[in-house]
């Protein structure tokens, strides 16, 4: 296996039963990144009608206490204090120096209480080191398991189910409400460039949940989907990955195009002044590139222009839904213009590739963003 691994899934019986080895793992836990069943067929389901996955390796902080929105307005970059209860937001977090440790998708559940959603990064180390002087407990919860169905029908398949008016919760609005009358929470999101919806729910209940939703989602073409077809949907839709998207050690929010998620106009911030004096002086700026290629680029490749190394890949995919070879890249900003033509060496082989626009998928984003529920 990759990593250490000391927490476990609930649902790993059913992951076994659908041809997973669990022969993978990350963030300490054992991961399905394989099914028995085609990754490509898997992806055309969360395209067109809907993917259930087990993302219970994300890890859940929960903060609470008198002083929990100064901390967590002192810990991350974005000011927590514009979220208002029953909506999250996502933060990038950084050390001393501005570089990026990690990214934080922040639960604002009201009356104090907030739940940080975290991957591989150091967020846990940084939370005692910040937390002195405030009057705030946080404590990670291990119980709690995160299914998510992720395409066009989730909808559909989940609002007979539960009393929470789904249709009406906002991308990124989330509420504790049941499903199947079993207690959970249920928020708008996910990983896929689809619309979709993330079930919060205990361990003990994960197992019948997971089955629920599948028998939900039989007359609408709904299936289990493994970790292979969510590292396909989240690159054609340019969603990054902590730290495979960030190639340098001190990587700054701004040189992944996160500016969105800094704001330098709060009050004092840990490595807000380091921020400060690093904007404007990016050495990469995330960019989007077409290979031409009839396979997924090796990440770590090199990227060439006019014979100079100016850039290199990170996350790959062939996506057959779009037929082309896509790579989330790092460039130096004087080539990210849309249409440049690159070169990509990939071992000892060499493709032709050009700069274009990201996401790769729905550009607008209209999937997860519909114009209608646009201000």
């Amino acid at each position: 296996m990759s990593e250490t691994v000391w927490r476990q899934s609930i649902l790993n019986g059913r992951h076994r039963e659908l041809g997973s080895k669990l022969e993978e793992t990350w963030n300490d836990m054992a991961i399905p990144q394989h099914y028995a069943t085609d990754p490509y067929l898997e992806t055309a389901a969360v395209r067109y009608q809907a993917g259930l996955i087990d993302v219970s390796a994300l890890k859940i902080i929960d903060v609470a206490g008198k002083d929990a929105l100064a901390f967590l307005n002192q810990l991350l970059t974005a000011d927590i204090s514009k979220i208002p209860a029953g909506r999250s937001m996502i933060s990038s977090i950084v050390d001393a120096d501005g570089g990026l440790i990690d990214d934080v998708l922040v639960y604002v559940d009201g009356d104090g209480a907030f739940r940080l959603s975290h991957g591989g990064g150091t967020l846990e180390q940084a939370l005692p080191v910040v937390a002195q002087g405030f009057d705030v407990t946080f404590q990670r919860d291990d119980d709690v398991h995160i299914l998510s169905l992720q395409g066009p029908l989730a909808l559909d398949i989940l609002s007979p189910h539960t009393p929470l008016d789904l249709k009406a919760l906002p991308y990124f609005g989330h509420g504790r409400t049941t499903l199947f009358g079993t207690p959970v929470s249920l928020a708008r999101g996910g990983y896929s460039a689809e619309r979709g919806y993330e079930v919060f729910c205990a361990a003990k209940d994960a197992v019948d949940l997971w089955d629920r939703i599948l028998e939900a989602g039989k007359p609408f073409g709904a299936m289990p989907v493994s970790w292979d077809c969510l590292d396909i949907v989240r690159v054609e839709g340019a969603l990054l990955f902590f730290p495979f998207d960030m190639p340098h050690k001190d990587t700054t929010p701004f040189e992944v195009l996160m500016d969105w998620s800094v704001d330098l106009t709060k009050p004092d911030f840990r490595g807000k002044a380091a921020l400060a004096k690093r904007k404007g002086t990016e050495r990469t700026h995330q960019a989007g590139i077409e290979v031409l290629a009839q396979k997924a680029i090796t990440p770590g490749a090199r990227i060439f222009k006019d014979g100079e190394e100016v850039g290199v890949v990170n996350s790959t995919t062939y996506s057959r839904h779009l037929m082309k070879s896509l790579a989330l890249v790092s460039l130096v900003p004087t080539v990210t213009a849309l249409g440049t033509a690159l070169t990509v060496k990939d071992g000892e082989e060499t493709f032709a590739a050009n700069v274009v626009r990201t996401p790769f998928y729905d550009p607008m984003r209209l999937r997860t963003h519909p114009l209608e529920e646009r201000g």
